[in-house]
């Protein structure tokens, strides 16, 4: 069981996806937005028009690419690597949007392989693109087929404490609001299911601490302004329990931050993270 390198750059069928103003709602209470931050979890409060969190791009893009060519890997020893987006405009509370994803890199890591892909996704209405999503899988088992072991990331947090700090705490019963957007994989809610896989509970999803994550940079580094959130890049380093503080750490310089996530233990969570904005 082994990917295949040779179907680098190969392009998917466009795929089109639509939400609603619920749609919108419903994942910035996923991701923990409450009662301070009613322009995203409101559509009717006064002199206060319904906007959406720029991290919401990772549920509605990545469509369209075609991950029946990567090759042979087993689902069930896969694990979420990097995610990363880019947004080319602030995302409408509603809309329908065109994605079209390609294969953009196939590295050996020895006993694992990894896929990489990005998917643009065009907004419908203006025939613009609104945000490409990036992501990488480490597929365990996948490996040791010859291939090249690609890139190593290079990252170092400036040896200075942090510019900015901001601590959100999840819900005991995060992941079951965070699974109504759309990821019902049973590890994120089936005490049995999540047994089989190592854990003692279900375990909160990846893209839920992503979304977190996103709301401090969001409200740290552009007052809670979408319009002015460029990018976020980070990996995913540490499973997050349901309930677990989570504690964004920042540095900045001039329109970039890089940030690190913890847990309440100190443990590092979402790493090498890199954000811009404006």
């Amino acid at each position: 069981m082994a990917l295949d390198p040779s179907s680098v750059g190969a392009k998917g069928e466009p795929s089109k996806r639509s939400w609603t103003s619920k749609d919108s709602l419903l994942y910035a209470v996923g991701v923990g937005a409450g009662t301070s931050e009613l322009q995203f979890t409101t559509e009717n409060t006064k002199d206060t028009p319904q906007r959406v969190l720029p991290t919401m791009a990772v549920i509605l893009g990545g469509g369209g690419v075609p991950m029946s060519r990567a090759g042979e890997f087993n689902p069930a020893l896969m694990v979420h690597g990097t995610e990363g987006i880019e947004l080319y405009g602030e995302i409408p509370a509603e809309g329908e949007i065109e994605s079209v994803g390609e294969i953009t890199g196939i590295w050996d890591k020895g006993k694992a392989g990894v896929v990489e892909f990005a998917s643009t996704a065009t907004l419908i209405a203006t025939g613009k693109p609104l945000f490409k999503v990036k992501m990488s899988l480490f597929c365990r088992g996948a490996g040791d087929f010859g291939g090249e072991r690609g890139p190593s990331a290079k990252f170092e947090i400036p040896d200075r404490k942090a510019d900015h700090e901001m601590t959100y705490v999840t819900r005991e019963d995060q992941a079951l609001t965070y699974r109504l957007s759309g990821d019902r994989n049973p590890l994120h809610s089936d005490p049995s299911f999540a047994a089989v896989g190592g854990f003692e509970r279900p375990i909160l999803h990846g893209l839920c601490t992503y979304g977190f994550t996103g709301r401090a940079l969001l409200h740290t580094l552009c007052d809670g302004d979408p319009s002015r959130f460029k990018s976020m890049d980070g990996r995913f380093s540490k499973p997050v329990m349901p309930g677990d503080g989570l504690t964004v750490s920042m540095w900045i310089d001039g329109g970039e931050a890089l940030f690190q996530t913890k847990n309440q233990n100190g443990d590092v969570v979402l790493d090498q993270g890199i954000c811009t904005f404006k």
